[in-house]
């Protein structure tokens, strides 16, 4: 799916960095064995995630929501060597297939500590210890704001927080429908982002909408 007109995506990618080897391989992967790999960041997202955290260098970075590793490839792309991803979700079947990238990564790529997190996040968050310098958001958007006030306590000033799918498809300026579980959280988020006085929000109309927030104040 295309979220811009599939020339114009085309030439995004096209003029921008070229998606590593490891990257098209893991993609590639996803579109034969996995149910909706829509979910991945794609080419150009992810060059968007490898170049925030090229720019920061994160030497702890939390996401919520894994799925096939994707954009916790990207991520790491800009971490120092031996820091540390932690990566938390729910679906154990692709636990395995993350590996096998993530292992991949460090042997030929950089040595980062990739720290599987298999369970609700909501359960695992609390537990995590210490502060994460970067923290991507990528999981079930009815639970986005229930994520937000525990990774609050997981950051500090200077820290980014990095949410995905904030545009959603552009129902967030469409009617709601009455069955529709995640909008409605999605639309509260949003005001919640923008209106947190601890924070530096921009929201970016990228793929499907990618929220930075700079945490200013504790």
């Amino acid at each position: 799916m295309f979220f811009l007109p599939q020339d114009l995506d085309d030439y995004i990618v096209a003029h921008s960095q070229n998606e590593p080897q490891i990257l098209k391989d893991l993609s590639r992967e996803t579109y034969q064995k996995v149910l909706q790999p829509i979910m991945l960041s794609g080419p150009y997202q992810g060059r968007v995630l490898s170049m925030i955290s090229s720019l920061i260098s994160p030497k702890r970075v939390l996401e919520v929501g894994t799925f096939t590793g994707y954009s916790a490839l990207c991520l790491a792309e800009g971490m120092p060597e031996n820091s540390d991803l932690v990566t938390i979700d729910i679906n154990e079947e692709l636990e395995s297939l993350c590996s096998r990238y993530f292992l991949r990564f460090r042997e030929s790529v950089k040595k980062i500590n990739f720290i599987q997190k298999i369970g609700p996040a909501l359960d695992i968050i609390p537990e995590l210890e210490g502060y994460f310098d970067l923290v991507f958001i990528d999981a079930d958007k009815p639970n986005y704001v229930n994520y937000f006030h525990q990774i609050m306590k997981k950051v500090r000033p200077g820290s980014l927080i990095i949410s995905d799918n904030v545009l959603w498809h552009g129902k967030v300026v469409e009617t709601v429908k009455k069955k529709d579980m995640s909008t409605p959280v999605l639309l509260e988020y949003n005001k919640l982002l923008k209106e947190d006085p601890r924070l530096q929000t921009v929201l970016l109309s990228v793929r499907d909408g990618l929220t930075l927030s700079r945490v200013i104040k504790s």
